[in-house]
């Protein structure tokens, strides 16, 4: 593969049967036209389901249009979220400031929506003219008796991944403010899932009939009063370890909340995150509760899935997506329907993320991090891959080589994890790669 630029060639790896070695976590090569989004991108993704919190962008129009409705996050209650507000910086704030813009733009939108707390996002334009939001959030705060936090996230900071953590520092001004809310013998926090096209819903429903109950849930169909309650979970449940490790260890380390990390993807680690939550609380009833759901979905699941493998051995997919962790679920999860991961890497994957992937791809498998579209290509091509797993930046280079797509993002309407998901994730898999439209199309 010579399509990659020089100083990433250790970032791109095959496995082989030699030793396993791959940088990860640098910043991105200059030229590369990385995939990764920006700081304030990061930021906004993980706080915008939180639904009934007004969220305002201090910046040019652009960056609230880039990031609307940005998660496909469903919620039971109030929709706030669903809005985009920007306090539209143009050529006169960049020269006499946005400070004055910004606290009217509050104070009206606070005073119009009602909300439980307001975020407020710097962007790029920000840092570079020196607004002091963190002064005008805590006057708007005095004003109006509402939390208004300052999400500090100027784009050329860093990567998305930095934003995850400045959203986490975000949260952690409400976590701990309330004590009012009933708890149940057995509470967990769900931190990293956000209820995209609904999944949240499936996932409470396994919990409850095991008997585990939800205190809050981080971000996905959340409530500031939940958050701010959040603290007294016996548990906390990282689905989305790169968005919400930080969180997580601060939450443990101010409040003794323990935490561990799942996945709800495929069958496997689906089964398994519920087996690992139960033995946290050493309950037999507890346990007996989730041998008999896990039974019932597998035994459910299993011959629509022997039907799948049929139709699907063979078949080649090539996986890039944001967090490693989701990668590493699709690799079982297409191999359980008989398909073979040729290509597979991610954004802001760790080393312990990567090594999983290598032990767990077949020989041959090409591991990459931080790639950029033409690297993609290549590789894609060179692989054979019949499917392309990713998100939305992804899906034109997919279709550019007349492949199928698969959206494995937050901007996906379709639920994936859990069981059921599983059978919408085959479902889409074999109906995008068996599509009789690809004979039409003229490979690259």
């Amino acid at each position: 593969m010579k399509s990659f630029i020089a100083e990433r060639n250790k970032q791109v790896i095959t496995k082989d049967d030699g030793s396993f070695e791959i940088d990860c976590g640098v910043d991105s090569v200059a030229g590369s036209v990385s995939q990764r989004a920006c700081v304030f991108c990061g930021s906004r993704v993980v706080l915008y389901p939180i639904a009934d919190a007004l969220h305002v962008v201090h910046g040019p129009i652009g960056c609230a249009s880039y990031t609307w409705d940005i998660r496909g996050s469903l919620s039971s209650h109030e929709q706030l979220h669903r809005m985009s507000f920007s306090t539209d910086l143009r050529e006169k704030h960049v020269i006499f400031g946005g400070e004055k813009q910004l606290e009217n733009a509050l104070l009206e939108l606070i005073e119009a929506y009602k909300p439980k707390a307001a975020f407020v996002y710097s962007t790029c334009i920000v840092g570079v003219i020196g607004d002091d939001v963190l002064r005008i959030c805590k006057q708007t705060s005095q004003k109006t008796g509402i939390d208004v936090i300052a999400v500090q996230s100027e784009g050329f900071q860093g990567t998305k991944k930095d934003g995850y953590k400045i959203a986490c520092d975000a949260i952690g001004k409400l976590v701990g403010t309330r004590n009012d809310k009933p708890l149940g013998e057995f509470n967990i926090n769900i931190l990293g899932d956000f209820n995209l096209a609904g999944e949240l819903w499936m996932l409470k429903e396994y919990y409850e009939k095991i008997g585990i109950s939800i205190l809050s849930t981080i971000t996905g169909d959340a409530k500031v009063d939940d958050i701010r309650n959040s603290h007294r979970a016996s548990l906390n449940v990282v689905q989305c370890s790169g968005s919400m490790m930080h969180l997580a260890k601060d939450m443990k380390e101010k409040y003794g909340v323990t935490f561990i990390k799942v996945s709800y993807f495929g069958i496997e680690d689906m089964s398994d995150a519920l087996y690992d939550v139960v033995e946290f609380f050493k309950s037999e009833t507890l346990m007996n509760n989730a041998k008999e759901l896990v039974k019932e979905e597998i035994g459910r699941l299993m011959p629509i899935m022997a039907e799948y493998k049929k139709k699907l051995q063979g078949k080649k997919a090539a996986i890039y997506v944001g967090g490693a962790c989701k990668a590493i679920s699709l690799v079982k999860a297409l191999r359980l329907i008989g398909v073979t991961t040729v290509v597979v890497g991610s954004q802001t994957g760790n080393k312990e993320d990567y090594e999983l992937l290598h032990q767990l791809c077949d020989k041959g498998t090409i591991l990459v991090d931080d790639s950029n579209p033409l690297e993609l290509t290549s590789l894609v091509l060179e692989k054979g891959a019949d499917i392309f797993i990713g998100g939305v930046k992804e899906r034109p280079i997919a279709h550019k080589l007349g492949l199928g797509f698969c959206d494995h993002n937050h901007e996906r309407k379709l639920p994936l994890a859990g069981y059921e998901g599983m059978i919408k994730f085959a479902e889409e898999i074999f109906a995008t790669a068996s599509s009789p439209v690809w004979q039409f199309v003229r490979k690259k």
